[in-house]
């Protein structure tokens, strides 16, 4: 059984070594896991919240995207996509809205520290405060929710989002009655490497002090490193590797031999400079091979977005179903009943007065059994699979008639619809000329499920 982990990647800035050895390069590891289920999206949408420049979160949304695909991560195992091309995701967002106290989000701790430095600085509390920085915490329990992720692993400064996601989902399941959404667990990432940058701070854009994975090529990499601040001790003096910068970062790319021998070598006073270049070569030795890929996707960025669509796709078969079934359930459904007040011996009467979404059974010529789900306007929904007894045959029909649209499980299969019961497929649709038409047929089809149960 795989369990489904999600990952979000903000599209702001140019990725570094930092993010490859604390992030990326773990991340693709764990996409390769057979009991995996993984999702990666491109955070766009909150990355709106960090920046109002459109070149940057252009150009970043490709470097991002390029830099995954090169280090490793297959869209044919994972289901990698952008944010904003899936347009369920805001639509949850409103709906967890909608039952989200205020308080929670006032003690989210993005909104408090923005409030905390107005109020050291005399301002206003709310200066400067968008309302995307404060609903934050909505949009990523949106993330989650729509695909009813398992685990989420984060670093412990986002441990509160997630247990917000909770919160939000208990709130929703409680209020509407059912339980529509898996709680996430969150997983810390106790032993995420993190490297010290230029000036020996851990390596943040914030500092200023990153050395680039791929921008700038081979030279700008070299020159990084040369950059490394080191202390005054000359050539042939001893160095301390527990106190090197250059140790670090060389430990999170290379083998214990290698470690080993490069720890003797400080030891025994090699000189910065050749240090720094034994630095070099090990990283541009695992860094070239995904540079040159890199460079290749960044030369035809239809490539990357063929990809990412392909990804939306995969992504939308889950959370178009997802958000039908909650559009259900808090009462956006199809108008196919009489208004309120009528009763339900006259809304039946009125229901069998009216032309109805019928099942013409047939026989396949290798003898097995099957049936077609027609709209009351005469246009094919659903083909059944094939059966050996009819007696089976009719009683899927039976369980369709009674189904309804509430309790339907439909999910998307490219450009057609999979109607599942007890998690298999048991029927599917014609093959749609696009996503819109495939969305709109499957409003036909639930309505057509709701009209059905409405006879019996």
């Amino acid at each position: 059984m795989q369990t489904r982990v999600l990952t979000g990647i903000t599209t702001t800035g140019t990725p570094h070594l930092g993010n490859y050895v604390g992030a990326i390069r773990p991340a693709v590891a764990a996409s390769r896991r057979a009991d995996v289920d993984a999702f990666y999206f491109m955070a766009d949408y909150h990355a709106l919240i960090k920046s109002d420049d459109p070149a940057r979160i252009e150009r970043s949304r490709l470097e991002i995207a390029a830099t995954w695909l090169a280090a490793g991560l297959d869209p044919d195992r994972v289901t990698f996509y952008r944010q904003s091309d899936i347009p369920e995701i805001p639509e949850l967002t409103w709906f967890l809205t909608c039952v989200t106290a205020k308080g929670l989000l006032n003690r989210a701790h993005a909104y408090k520290a923005a409030v905390d430095k107005n109020a050291a600085a005399g301002e206003d509390p709310d200066a400067g405060v968008t309302a995307g920085l404060y609903m934050y915490p909505v949009l990523m329990a949106a993330d989650i929710l729509a695909f009813d992720a398992n685990k989420v692993p984060v670093g412990r400064d986002q441990i509160q989002h997630i247990e917000m996601a909770r919160d939000i989902a208990q709130r929703f399941n409680h209020t509407y009655g059912r339980e529509f959404f898996v709680l996430p667990e969150v997983v810390i990432e106790e032993q995420v490497a993190t490297l010290p940058g230029l000036d020996g701070r851990k390596m943040s854009k914030s500092y200023d002090n990153t050395i680039p994975l791929f921008a700038g090529g081979q030279k700008q990499l070299r020159e990084s490193i040369m950059r490394i601040v080191t202390d005054s001790r000359g050539p042939d003096e001893p160095k301390d590797p527990d106190s090197s910068s250059l140790f670090t970062i060389f430990r999170a790319f290379a083998s214990e031999a290698e470690s080993a021998a490069f720890r003797q070598a400080l030891l025994d006073g090699i000189g910065w400079g050749e240090a720094k270049q034994v630095l070099f070569e090990r990283i541009e030795a695992d860094v070239a091979p995904m540079r040159e890929r890199y460079e290749a996707l960044m030369a035809r960025p239809a490539q990357i977005e063929e990809r990412l669509r392909e990804g939306a796709q995969k992504a939308r078969a889950i959370a178009t179903p997802k958000l039908a079934e909650l559009r259900d359930a808090i009462g956006l459904r199809a108008i196919v009943a009489p208004a309120a007040g009528v009763s339900q011996p006259e809304r039946r009467a009125a229901a069998k007065a009216d032309k109805l979404p019928r099942f013409a059974s047939f026989r396949d010529p290798d003898g097995s059994f099957r049936f077609r789900l027609f709209s009351a306007e005469g246009e094919e929904l659903l083909l059944s699979a094939p059966f050996a007894d009819p007696k089976a045959a009719g009683a899927l029909q039976k369980r369709i008639r009674t189904l309804g649209a509430p309790a339907a499980v439909v999910q998307l299969s490219s450009l057609a619809l999979v109607l599942e019961l007890d998690g298999e497929a048991v029927a599917s649709s014609p093959e749609y000329a696009d996503e819109q038409a495939r969305d709109d047929a499957l409003a036909r089809l639930r309505e057509a499920l709701e009209r059905l149960a409405a006879q019996e």
